[in-house]
């Protein structure tokens, strides 16, 4: 009898199981991931800000710079009248540009384009508004100068350096108005030295100061200055296909610029001296639009009365001491001034009759002016002395 032992079936290993359970975690932990399940949501609270430490030395330069000189950074503005092709009236032109602080008199130094074919402007200094009116120019050499009318306390000239002392390579900070954006500061090196250009009148503007500096339409007639805070040049013209910043600017040296200014003021001076000074009120009208140079009042007692509209007054001058108002417009708003319709009875029709009205007055000699008050709901005569001053 044949004996047989017992078969008994080996149990399955669970291995595969096992195996098959982690690949099957992963699987799923890495999809899941990538779903960000397990990021940390975002919290609500400010971060905390870390310490800066001190600038570096280029940076503290930079900072002083702007600093020390902006407040003797003009903002000029121009209005002139243009003609077209056929010599008919084509309305106003505006123009935008820079100048700085020259001396503590109220000269501003800008380039002549800035200013050519106007003979007021309005400057901007520190926040504080000006008119002033252009002295004289060069436009060989493209300077122009301007006397500020009103109060000059304060002003800051601008340290002159010497370009004569300049080595390519250095640092040149140019700091204006580009495109009507006050108070731009941009940083680069002098490029080259000597260069010669030709403007679009003709001339030629000889030994002038190439930078890299960004330098756009705005920046004519603004200070270069050297990593010292000192003026080593007057920001002129720009060499663009585009007539944006491509690199290369060019300024008038301050060597040229500290021999032409003096000139300038000195044929200023002798001219001054050689005329009897013109007495004015201390008013000024910069609107262009002859609807605003005179206004027309129907409701008075003695009728119709036309008369000269001001836009402004002269600090300290004689109307401001007497208290005369000016006309403040800003598009369809207007702050209601005083008309002035006569002085010493002599009658005024216009703001540009105004210095007809004055021929023979002196300044320091007192006028009786008369003018519309209470414009334009009440509006009633009255009488103000006025003391003339001397135009500047």
């Amino acid at each position: 009898m044949t004996n047989f032992q017992s078969f008994e079936p080996r149990r399955p290993s669970a291995m595969p199981l096992v195996l098959a359970g982690a690949a099957f975690a992963l699987a799923a932990f890495l999809v899941l991931d990538r779903t960000g399940v397990f990021n940390r949501p975002p919290s609500a609270e400010p971060r905390q800000v870390a310490p800066r430490g001190e600038l570096a030395p280029l940076e503290r330069t930079f900072v002083d710079v702007f600093a020390s000189r902006s407040p003797s950074i003009a903002h000029i503005t121009t209005r002139v009248r243009v003609r077209d092709a056929w010599g008919y009236d084509a309305g106003t032109q505006e123009g935008s540009g820079s100048g700085f602080v020259w001396d503590d008199r109220g000269t501003v130094v800008t380039n002549y384009h800035v200013v050519k074919g106007t003979q007021t402007v309005k400057v901007v200094l520190s926040e504080k508004s000006y008119t002033a009116r252009v002295m004289h120019a060069s436009p060989e050499h493209d300077l122009a100068v301007l006397q500020l009318q009103g109060s000059t306390m304060g002003l800051q000239p601008i340290p002159l350096g010497s370009s004569k002392e300049l080595k390519v390579g250095q640092t040149a900070i140019a700091i204006g108005n580009p495109f009507g954006f006050d108070q731009t500061m941009t940083t680069g090196i002098v490029s080259a030295l000597g260069r010669n250009i030709r403007t679009k009148e003709g001339n030629v503007l000889a030994g002038l100061i190439q930078v890299d500096a960004a330098i756009n339409p705005g920046n004519s007639g603004g200070p270069l200055l050297d990593s010292a805070g000192r003026l080593i040049g007057v920001t002129t013209a720009i060499y663009s296909p585009s007539g944006a910043s491509a690199g290369i600017g060019f300024a008038v040296p301050v060597d040229t610029v500290n021999d032409i200014v003096p000139a300038l003021l000195g044929e200023v001076t002798a001219a001054v001296q050689a005329q009897p000074q013109r007495a004015v009120l201390g008013v000024s009208n910069l609107e262009e639009d002859p609807r605003l140079r005179s206004y027309l009042v129907e409701d008075l007692e003695s009728g119709p009365v036309r008369g000269a509209l001001i836009t402004g007054v002269v600090p300290g001058g004689g109307a401001d001491k007497a208290g005369i108002r000016p006309f403040e417009i800003a598009g369809r708003n207007t702050r209601w001034g005083d008309l002035i319709i006569a002085v010493d009875e002599r009658p005024v029709r216009s703001f540009d009759h105004l210095e007809q009205a004055l021929r023979g007055k002196k300044p320091g000699q007192v006028v009786q002016v008369k003018l519309v008050r209470g414009l334009p709901d009440a509006p009633r005569l009255e009488v103000v002395p006025v003391t003339l001053g001397a135009a500047q």
